[in-house]
C-alpha cells in the first residue's frame, strides 16, 4: 500500500517538474489576438501579456475602451474597434 502511494506521489512530482520546465521561446516575437478588451478579463489579459513582452492585438467594442487601453500599455499593443457579433464589422 505504501509503495503504491509513494509511486503516485513520485509520478505527480515528476509531472509537476516536467510542466514547469516547459517554456515558450522568443516571447517578443509571438502575437496574441484578444477580443473583449474594453474591461474585465480581456483588458487585464491584454495589459499583462503586453507587460511580459508579447505583441498584443487587442479588440475593443467602444472607442473609450481603445483610448483607455492605449494609455495604459506600450507600443507593442495594437488596438482596433470591432463588434464580433456583427458580420459587417468583422
Amino acid at each position: 500500500m505504501w509503495l503504491y502511494l509513494a509511486a503516485l506521489v513520485g509520478l505527480y512530482l515528476l509531472r509537476q517538474w516536467y510542466r514547469e520546465r516547459q517554456t515558450v521561446e522568443n516571447l517578443t516575437e509571438k502575437y496574441v489576438f484578444i477580443t473583449g478588451c474594453d474591461s474585465g478579463f480581456g483588458n487585464q489579459l491584454a495589459r499583462q501579456l503586453d507587460a511580459q513582452g508579447l505583441q498584443v492585438l487587442a479588440v475593443c467594442f467602444t472607442p473609450e475602451g481603445v483610448e483607455q487601453l492605449e494609455k495604459r500599455t506600450s507600443d507593442r499593443l495594437k488596438t482596433t474597434l470591432l463588434d464580433v457579433t456583427s458580420t459587417e464589422s468583422v
